[in-house]
């Protein structure tokens, strides 16, 4: 077996790849960048909240926070430190506010509203994925960016993972030849698969399903790696495991009566932080943050696989378990001269047993260090030869593998690296979220549906 390190690509190489910044974040003034934000529950008050505050304080600025909740909006406030406003309304916020940016982390199915209503008043936008959940809410976006010459930026983090990176530009260089089809699967444990199910993500409505809420992530990896954008997706998909699939199930955890038989059973309240943020506001909106998983209120699927076609010809087969007993994904691209093969976290192809239920925190912390000793691996191997070589990168376990931090630190500090158009736009979020539409449309009809019939958007290959 021969083992290789990774190569940088050559100055040469780099310089190609090296864009133009993207323009929303090239900020010429010295005072620092206003931020004001609508959507302040987990991921927004700590992600885009506190933890961008503790990390870029010195260059940002949060001018305003927005709501439909007023105890998180305060927990908020009090979180971030400084007087920043607080407003019931929407609207109030963008009328009374400077700000260079409005974030949006709020519900993903009223994603556009406030993605529009900020366009539609002068200000640039940054939206947590999805973009939006349906085909209607995306064209209503996409349309009022054109009018409103301002930009929309949707953050794809795992882009910004060194690991993903690698393999990006190991398959820009043609590592195996051209590549002609794809396998990837993704693997949920028992305790991050069902969190899912507690929360609203479990309503169709609300999430667009995980086919939107969770699979955009993993298509737009898809699309960015591949270099080409979704033609026609095949998809199917059942609810096997949660809501309906038990014969018992309560309205919470919390004072549940069968909490001693659930093996899902959680106590939200040996998490300070979600109790303060969720627990002590039920009585704003009657939001419950620990509800069952069997409640027969859950419409969306648990398993789901789908056949995607590219319109440079490759063919790519995916699949999404959420009741795993190990956390982790698995990705082969087939081309004309060999095979790229890489993973994470699956525990028998490393060898380790890691303890599943400690994973998702972990994951979702910020650090940025290195797991000492351990690396990610990427293993290439040419047709007709008996070795292979393995590219390897520091293990990093901290959010999304590192890229929550990158990707905020080239939004808002070194605008200028953009290797790879890593940071994403509009199409890149619509295109990540059609295959998800796509792939609902395919469950209820039965049938291939086409990108095309979805928004005005005609697909591309060679998208960078």
């Amino acid at each position: 077996m021969e083992r290789g390190t990774f190569l940088k690509y050559t100055a040469a190489a780099g310089a190609s790849l090296m864009l133009h910044p993207f323009e929303p974040f090239a900020l010429t003034s010295a005072k620092k960048i206003r931020l004001a934000q609508a959507g302040t529950g987990h991921r927004g008050s700590g992600f885009w909240g506190k933890d961008l505050i503790k990390n870029f304080n010195e260059v940002l600025e949060f001018v305003g926070l927005h709501d439909i909740n007023p105890g998180r909006a305060a927990y908020a406030k009090q979180t971030y430190g400084g007087d920043i406003p607080v407003f019931a309304s929407f609207d109030e916020m963008l009328d009374k506010v400077q700000a260079d940016y409005i974030i949006v982390t709020t519900v993903d199915a009223t994603h556009d509203e406030f993605i529009v209503k900020a366009l539609n008043k002068g200000f640039n936008v940054i939206t947590e994925k999805p973009m939006t959940t349906d085909e209607v809410k995306c064209q209503r976006i996409l349309d009022a960016e054109r009018k409103s010459g301002k930009k929309v930026v949707v953050a794809f983090n795992y882009r910004h993972s060194v690991h993903n990176i690698q393999l990006k530009e190991l398959l820009a260089a043609e590592r195996v030849g051209k590549i002609t089809s794809v396998d990837f699967h993704w693997y949920l444990n028992v305790h991050h698969g069902a969190d899912y199910f507690r929360r609203w993500h479990g309503r169709l409505g609300r999430s667009g399903s995980l086919w939107v809420h969770k699979a955009t992530h993993h298509f737009d990896l898809l699309n960015w790696w591949l270099n080409s954008e979704p033609v026609e997706v095949m998809a199917y998909g059942e609810l096997n495991h949660y809501g309906k699939n038990s014969s018992f199930r309560g309205l919470k955890c919390r004072g549940c009566e069968f909490k001693d038989k659930c093996k899902f059973y959680w106590d939200i309240t040996k998490d300070q932080r979600l109790t303060d943020l969720y627990v002590k506001n039920e009585q704003h909106d009657g939001y419950i943050r620990d509800g069952c998983v069997w409640s027969n209120e859950i419409d969306i699927w648990d398993k789901m696989s789908a056949q995607i076609t590219y319109a440079n010809g490759v063919t790519a087969n995916y699949s999404l378990t959420t009741y795993s007993p190990y956390e982790g994904w698995k990705i082969a691209f087939n081309g004309m001269k060999g095979r790229i093969d890489t993973w994470e976290d699956i525990p028998f192809m490393q060898k380790t047993q890691d303890d599943q239920a400690k994973k998702h925190a972990v994951e979702m912390s910020q650090s940025d260090d290195g797991v000492k000793g351990e690396v990610r691996e990427i293993i290439a191997m040419d047709n007709f030869e008996k070795n292979f070589e393995v590219y390897t990168t520091a293990k990093i376990n901290a959010g999304h593998g590192g890229g929550d931090v990158r990707m905020q630190r080239r939004m808002f500090v070194d605008t200028n690296d953009n290797p790879h158009h890593i940071m994403a736009g509009t199409r890149d979020g619509a295109m990540s979220i059609l295959i998800g539409i796509a792939a609902r449309k395919s469950i209820k009809e039965k049938r291939p549906v086409k990108i095309s019939e979805l928004t005005d958007l005609i697909p591309k290959a060679n998208t960078h």
